[in-house]
């Protein structure tokens, strides 16, 4: 008897299992469709880039980026970057940790203003600074009386870039603290790391897109060649001088710099899960072997 109810509970998993998965030709459409698309939109115009940037060769394609110009231009997007991403990452963190970890007042209001940068359009975002912070502007007499320049100056630029992409971090850890808790960070603790190794390796992403911000730093920045040029701007100037070839080719410098900020994140997020795999194994094996040893 036991095993006839195992056969049938075996067969009834199998019958509900079949209900439950697609046909093989559903899924090789889906994924010839979603390959084919990652294609056409994706990978043909990112190889495109590339192409049109070595389209006069590889001499003029470093002319393009050792141009006085575009080297000011390179720099100022690193140092609005490197300014950005930690004030994104002290933010995100905090942010997400008190909504996901805390209950109270407010909760719903604070994850609207999360949420804000995307529903504004960048354009009005910069234009918003420019009314707070420009020379007519709320705050600009002031500024203007104690030497104080913010638009069209690196930090509007700095400011704009924040307010854009401030919302990514707390928007990628929420949903992972809220479904974890705090298993994986007592997890790691077991293992022997301390608070900080903790907080860096297990609760915190990597994910910033301030190198490719246009919009709001188009508005705040005033076009400044050489001093409020960052690389998208430049780029947009070099197309609209019909020097096509010279904007691909800083464009494709930033689609490297983009791809190698990927790569860097799916590295870390790779070692992060194996780091992770690890600590639970041992976190299991010691809850286990207390058990036996209380037995």
């Amino acid at each position: 008897m036991p095993g006839i109810v195992t056969n049938h509970r075996s067969a009834g998993f199998r019958q509900s299992q079949r209900g439950t998965e697609e046909s093989p030709v559903v899924k090789w459409l889906l994924i010839a469709l979603a390959l084919a698309f990652s294609f056409v939109f994706l990978l043909l115009p990112l190889l495109n880039v590339f192409a049109q940037a070595f389209a006069k060769g590889l001499g003029y394609y470093w002319r393009a980026l050792s141009h006085p110009d575009s080297w000011d231009a390179i720099r100022l997007t690193l140092l609005v970057s490197a300014i950005s991403v930690p004030l994104n990452v002290l933010f995100g963190l905090a942010a997400a940790w008190a909504i996901a970890k805390f209950e109270f007042r407010g909760k719903a209001i604070l994850i609207t203003i999360i949420d804000l940068p995307f529903s504004v359009s960048p354009v009005v975002a910069g234009l918003m600074f420019v009314v707070l912070f420009g020379l007519q502007g709320f705050f600009g007499q002031w500024l203007d009386a104690h030497d104080i320049k913010i638009i069209f100056a690196v930090p509007g630029i700095v400011l704009a870039t924040v307010f854009i992409t401030f919302p990514f971090v707390a928007r990628e850890l929420i949903p992972v603290m809220q479904a974890t808790g705090t298993e994986q960070e007592q997890a790691a603790l077991t293992m022997g790391a301390n608070g900080w190794q903790t907080f860096w390796h297990v609760t915190l992403p990597c994910n910033a897109r301030a190198m490719g911000e246009f919009g709001a730093v188009s508005v705040v920045s005033g076009h400044i060649t050489g001093q409020t040029d960052t690389m998208p701007l430049r780029v947009e100037k070099l197309y609209n001088e019909y020097d096509a070839p010279a904007a691909f080719a800083i464009a494709s410098l930033l689609a490297l710099l983009a791809l190698l900020t990927l790569a860097i994140k799916t590295f870390l997020e790779w070692r992060q899960a194996r780091e992770l795999e690890r600590a639970q194994n041992a976190h299991a094996l010691t809850m286990t072997n207390d058990v036996l040893n209380d037995q």
